[in-house]
């Protein structure tokens, strides 16, 4: 095993050690955490550092130290499923000479925070166990703290056919499949795909004998919000509209798409759904309307509730 390997794999050692979920568990996390502790193989742990570093400096760790050569493209991957998930972890900040700082800027940056860096100095030693047992004890496992994740009754949902929807590329149908695959799955479990819209073409998927079974007729398609549940065990119609950039459920879009489905005999369930409590969450949550939810695909099995007089249910 070279020294280059036996670096990344005590990476590995220390994320499995903190409770990472299996899915940080990989050698392109292991390597964004070295960077970050600017700890190339001929550098021993207790010599660890916490720069500041952007995805671009991170890249340029694992080439230049590592031999490990990720494509321009893989940036953005970087930063999605290995990066985000440490700072998510509370092993890395985001940003913490400038908090404020808007999601695209270039300035972007992420350093390892002080009392995991003050844990990380010390892997190998006589003092790693004890003083992993501490920082555990005080932060409780990374696992949880990550996950936050509630023990919800997950059934997927169906479609008439057992029909496999195909959607057009980019983070519109990213999303379109995250609140198919899992606001659906837990938050109406078992429950029945009505209409999926595409942006390439409109009608995704549309199962137009079912939503007349339960009165509503639509003439005008671009009327339909992005996504349409029906969730028998609650005689509920889902009404999902996924923003990437624009279209919450405002107080003008609420009257909108209450006059399209006046004739349900099924309550009518509002949702707006965001990627994530980033930039675009910040910038529309003040429009969404009241008595609606809101889902973010980041944090799958939790909702947003705007106030009214029940939690995720129609208002007759």
């Amino acid at each position: 095993m070279t020294t280059k390997v036996r670096r990344i794999a005590e990476a590995l050692t220390v994320l499995q050690a903190l409770g990472m979920p299996n899915e940080q568990l990989n050698d392109r996390t292991a390597i964004c955490l070295l960077a970050l502790l600017n700890l190339p193989p001929k550098r021993r742990w207790h010599e660890a550092q916490n720069p500041m570093l952007g995805i671009r400096a991170i890249l340029d760790f694992a080439r230049e130290q590592l031999d490990r050569n990720y494509a321009e493209n893989t940036r953005e991957s970087v930063r999605k499923y290995s990066v985000k998930q440490l700072v998510a972890a509370g092993l890395l900040l985001h940003n913490p000479d400038k908090p404020d700082r808007v999601t695209n800027s270039s300035g972007n940056c992420y350093q390892v925070e002080e009392h995991a860096l003050a844990l990380l100095r010390q892997f190998g030693s006589r003092t790693w166990d004890r003083s992993l047992e501490t920082y555990l004890a005080a932060r409780g496992t990374l696992v949880a703290h990550y996950a936050h994740a509630r023990d919800l009754h997950r059934i997927p949902v169906k479609t008439k056919t057992e029909k496999k929807i195909t959607l057009s590329a980019g983070g519109h149908s990213d999303l379109i499949r995250a609140i198919i695959e899992n606001f659906g799955s837990f938050f109406a479990p078992g429950g029945e795909l009505v209409y999926v819209g595409d942006t390439g073409k409109k009608w995704g998927y549309f199962d137009e004998i079912l939503l007349s079974t339960l009165g509503v007729k639509v003439k005008l398609h671009g009327k339909m919000p992005d996504v349409i549940i029906y969730y028998r065990e609650k005689n509920w119609l889902i009404l999902i509209e996924a923003v990437t950039s624009s279209g919450p459920v405002d107080g003008g879009r609420h009257a909108e798409l209450a006059k399209v489905f006046k004739d349900s005999n099924a309550g009518l369930v509002y949702v707006t759904a965001f990627p994530d409590r980033g930039e675009i969450f910040r910038k529309f949550l003040a429009l969404v309307a009241w008595e609606t939810e809101v889902w973010c695909a980041s944090d799958p099995t939790h909702l947003i509730h705007f106030n009214g007089i029940r939690f995720l249910g129609p208002y007759l």
